[in-house]
């Protein structure tokens, strides 16, 4: 309830009832409580969208690859990184291929330092054991995905040469990774960190030794 009385103009005047006024200041601190636990429960699904999923956790993880079974001159590609990494199982007329490539191609010692070659990868072949190349399916031009492996005289832009062909700008890399001479691609494919488990299984992601 109010009191009424009248002010020095004689006007009447209402002063406010404090039990009512105390009422209406807990229904506003209720209702802004409840907004507030709103603004805080529309909150959390973006929160959670923030947290880290398991598979982008897992996404820079090493991974194993089984490469038994493989045919000979069979390529399989797994996912590391978000990125393909090539297994391909060279055959001896492959391996012949490189060789003879080796004064046509751009870096034959992979010495270049833009994408680092492992040392244990440092060689003609850039690979641990000969017969299997490891190595990141993207052109180190523009990161387009090369095509192959095609083999000699089988593809226009490799002309009598085995290897891979970039289709975006036209590089061309031998079947050890290695890009030929004038090539818009500035450097070798990139040759990830790897080491054998077995004979068989390849951890791609870690070379560090037990």
């Amino acid at each position: 309830m109010s009191t009424t009385t009248v002010t020095e103009s004689g006007e009447p005047f209402e002063k406010p009832n404090k039990a009512v006024d105390k009422e209406r200041r807990a229904t506003i601190a209720v209702a802004a409580a409840v907004g507030g636990a709103g603004l805080v429960a529309a909150a959390v699904p973006f929160v959670i969208s923030f947290s880290p999923s398991e598979r982008a956790r897992a996404a820079g993880a090493p991974v194993q690859a089984d490469i038994s079974g493989m045919a000979a001159g069979e390529m399989r590609t797994v996912e590391w990184r978000g990125r393909p990494v090539w297994l391909l199982n060279r055959t001896p007329q492959m391996l012949q291929t490189i060789k003879r490539a080796d004064g046509e191609v751009a870096d034959p010692k992979s010495l270049r330092t833009a994408y680092p070659t492992p040392a244990y990868a440092r060689n003609e072949y850039r690979s641990i054991k000969p017969e299997t190349l490891v190595a990141v399916g993207i052109c180190t031009h523009l990161g387009c995905s090369p095509t192959g492996p095609f083999a000699g005289g089988t593809n226009a832009m490799l002309g009598s040469n085995a290897g891979f062909l970039c289709p975006c700008h036209g590089s061309i890399f031998d079947l050890a990774g290695r890009v030929f001479q004038n090539m818009p691609a500035p450097d070798n494919l990139e040759i990830p960190p790897h080491k054998y488990l077995s004979d068989t299984l390849l951890l791609v992601g870690d070379d560090t030794k037990a």
